[in-house]
């Protein structure tokens, strides 16, 4: 049987699960928003103090182009 890995950055929006956890998005929005004017790292602490997974904020603040649209 063969198994398809595919990366959540190449998955189509249909492919996609539907977002479940609004709040998790509007501190991600916020963290982002603030990046040019507070940095990285601010952001990033401001996420885990809020209790947003690692992995979430590493690929929200590091890969932006890996975030979900909308």
């Amino acid at each position: 049987m063969t198994q398809l890995n595919i990366d959540s950055a190449t998955a189509t929006l249909a492919e996609r699960r539907p977002r479940m956890d609004m709040r998790t998005r509007d501190l991600v929005n916020q963290a982002v928003a603030s990046v040019p004017t507070l940095g990285l790292q601010r952001a990033a602490e401001f996420l885990a103090a809020m209790g947003v997974p690692a992995e979430i904020a590493v690929r929200a603040l590091v890969y932006p182009n890996r975030r979900r649209a909308g």
